[in-house]
Formats: C-alpha cells, structure tokens, sequence
C-alpha cells in the first residue's frame, strides 16, 4: 500500500498512527496539494490528502474512510468496536475531533491565504466558537477517564490527539492545555506512544 500525504496534515497523521497501531507496511509518498505542480488529482479527484492506494491502484480517500477499512485488515490493536452503540460512540468522537480540525484549518486558511485586507473577522470568530466549544464537549465528556471511550484505546485517541497535537503545532497561543487539563492529560499519555512520537508534525 502508498500513503500520500503530507507530514504537516492531521488527517494524514490520523492513518498514520492508525498504520503504525495495526503494524501495516506501507511507503509514505509526501505530496504538496497547494503546489502548482501538484498530482493528487490523478488519485483524489478532491485534491486533497490521506489518499490511500492499494495494491491494485484502486484508492481510498478521507482519514475516516482509509481510518475504518485499515482497522479490518488486521485483528492487531482493534479500534474500533465491532458493531452497536459503542462503535457509534468511537465515530462521534472521531467526527468531533476531525470537526474541531475542520474549523482550525479554515482560520489558518483565512489568515494565510487571503491578503489581510480580505479577510473576516467574523468568518474567523465563528470558526474559533466551533473549536472552543468543541474542546469543551472533548472534555466534558472525558471526565476523569483513561481513555474517551474508558479504559480501551481506540480510534477516538487516535482522532483526538492528532486534532490536540496539530492546534499545538499551528496556534501554540492556543492555551488549551490551561482550559483543559483532562485533555493535557490524554495528550500528553498519547504523546507517548511511539505511534504518535515517530509522526509529530513538522515544517521541512
């Protein structure tokens, strides 16, 4: 299988921790989708990345698509529940945390692609609401739990700390980790996985 993606992108980083969980080979292919130059295309016509190719050239693409399908290749590491509530529960989760990503990455957009002049305050309020009040759903419903699902590691970590991580790593003013410090805390136990210390993000 070839992973194309980027290591700055927390949806790529969400199949590669998941690939890295379930001890999947596979070759990484670093791909620039805002690059003039760029191919994505020929594999999402969406142009956008984790863009997952197998063995027959078929593709798969969205991080929860890819996240789902990786999960049945192997019975290593399950994350996710078989069926029923509990497997809903892991996706809600998931689609929080990408949600949160979603917004964030609309206000980098703002900021860094439109000229100052352009841009919307109130566009990029609105999406900082939803971050906020994302977080604090994040957290109310962590409590004093292990885990966002208890005691078991599953796919909801995996969505959470890399949605954590990559607001750390774009808004460091950001100050969560004060407002939140359950979440710290399960940052902080995730950070040390080597999933997630072999794909921290970074500027090349």
């Amino acid at each position: 299988m070839k992973l194309i993606g980027s290591v700055t992108s927390p949806y790529v980083r969400k199949v590669r921790v998941v690939m890295a969980e379930k001890k999947l080979d596979y070759s990484f292919i670093q791909e620039d989708v805002w690059a003039p130059a760029t191919t994505i295309q020929q594999t999402n016509p969406l142009g956008k990345v984790p863009c997952l190719v197998m063995e027959d050239g078929s593709t798969l693409y969205d991080s929860r698509v890819i996240a789902e399908y990786l999960d049945t290749l192997t019975p290593v590491c399950k994350l996710l529940p078989p069926n029923g509530r509990e497997r809903a529960s892991v996706k809600v989760w998931e689609a929080l945390a990408d949600g949160v990503l979603d917004a964030a990455v609309l206000v980098r957009l703002e900021k860094v692609l439109r000229p100052e002049q352009q841009q919307s305050q109130d566009w990029i309020d609105r999406q900082w609401g939803k971050v906020h009040a994302g977080l604090r759903t994040m957290s109310e419903d962590l409590g004093d739990d292990a885990f966002c699902m208890g005691i078991h590691y599953t796919l909801a970590d995996v969505a959470v700390g890399c949605a954590l991580g990559w607001i750390s790593f774009r808004f460091p003013d950001i100050a969560w980790r004060e407002d939140y410090p359950n979440l710290a805390r399960l940052f902080d136990k995730l950070s040390e996985r080597p999933s997630f210390r072999d794909t921290v993000p970074f500027l090349a």
